[in-house]
């Protein structure tokens, strides 16, 4: 029996898996799903579980069920390209035929000293959870500061003040605006409900380091009670160890079908692969159909056809009333784009289980 091993079951991963099973899967090949957890955290909502106007639960989603899939729950220690084989901790070698990269990614410190020690993320559901253990634990009138005013730090610094109206919210970011990704337009209308829902934001701020209870910034020592850090992403330190060429943030180059060049059985999904986008959920997914169609066709012995991929946009939140998004060069503010932003959860959650 042939392998067709995906390691990790987030966004790309289980997209992949979704339209393999749509299609006609070759009688001696078995899909082989490998995960830490027995089902998918819904990564686009961990902020929500970090200011605790959600339980994790309502975050998870369980994994399909079909005769052609099996699962492997464990830790995966090592990726051996050359042997084509899996290392999982306490598990004997798991060998492949096809393989799917989507292990995701981690947080990036930047080199900055101590904020590894002492910051709290959001990146992991386990990180979440502590997250979420620390700033429920702040006092009355304490201090919550945010690294990083790109879209995590603007949800989470929102979903906080919502869920707790007697902290002291900051956003430090390194910019001169919050969401300087997006248009101006939208970044004005976020800073305004920041204004208007007691959350500060500071910009052009150098993190120097992090301690126990404070932040600096330079030599500005910034009392806080809790740090919350959203300063950018890199992939998994497995992958960035993998001996293969790789771009400036560290995600695997890849040739037109998403396979590592040189290992064309390997192929790379969502944060891990180098892609004319900034990592994200939705790119994950689109992505995620064209490696199925490529596995497909190639199962047939037809020549895959590949196109260039389209996002549809992004939308953000601002608590559970208000929100912002970025349809193409269409800009949205209001109650409208926090809607759609729950409408696609609710999707997420029936398209992906």
């Amino acid at each position: 029996m042939k392998n067709i091993v995906i390691l990790g079951g987030g966004y790309g991963g289980l997209t992949v898996i979704k339209h393999l099973l749509e299609g006609s899967i070759p009688n001696d090949t078995q899909i082989v799903l490998v995960d830490r957890m027995p089902f998918q955290g819904l990564k686009t909502e961990y902020y929500a579980l970090a200011a605790g106007t959600v339980s994790d639960y309502d975050l998870r989603v369980q994994y399909p069920v079909h005769e052609r899939l099996t699962y492997k729950y464990g830790e995966v220690e090592a990726i051996d390209l050359e042997g084509k084989v899996i290392q999982i901790q306490n598990e004997d070698p798991l060998p492949y035929d096809q393989l799917v990269i989507g292990l995701g990614c981690t947080d990036r410190f930047h080199g900055t000293p101590g904020a590894e020690e002492y910051s709290n993320t959001i990146q992991s559901f386990r990180n979440t959870r502590e997250t979420y253990l620390r700033v429920s634990e702040v006092k009355p009138y304490g201090h919550v500061h945010i690294v990083g005013g790109g879209l995590s730090g603007v949800e989470i610094a929102a979903e906080i003040r919502e869920s707790r109206s007697d902290l002291n919210v900051t956003i430090l970011d390194r910019g001169d605006r919050v969401l300087s990704a997006f248009p101006q337009r939208l970044s004005a209308y976020v800073s305004e409900w920041f204004a208007e829902h007691q959350v500060e934001t500071r910009n052009h701020i150098s993190v120097a380091r992090v301690e126990p209870q404070a932040i600096y910034n330079r030599d500005e020592e910034i009392v806080t009670d809790a740090v919350i850090w959203t300063a950018g992403i890199q992939p998994v330190k497995m992958v960035r160890d993998l001996n293969v060429q790789k771009d400036p943030q560290g995600r695997v180059t890849l040739n037109e079908y998403y396979q590592i060049p040189e290992y064309p059985e390997v192929y790379v999904v969502g944060d891990c692969a180098s892609l004319p986008f900034a990592p994200s959920a939705q790119a994950a997914e689109v992505q995620g159909e064209q490696i199925a169609h490529i596995i497909h066709a190639l199962w047939k012995n037809e020549k895959p056809k590949t196109e260039a991929l389209k996002l549809r946009g992004t939308l953000g939140a601002l608590g559970k009333k208000a929100g912002f998004g970025l349809m193409g060069k269409t800009s949205m503010m209001g109650r409208v784009p926090r809607i759609l932003k729950s409408g696609v959860l609710w999707m997420s959650k029936r398209h992906l289980g």
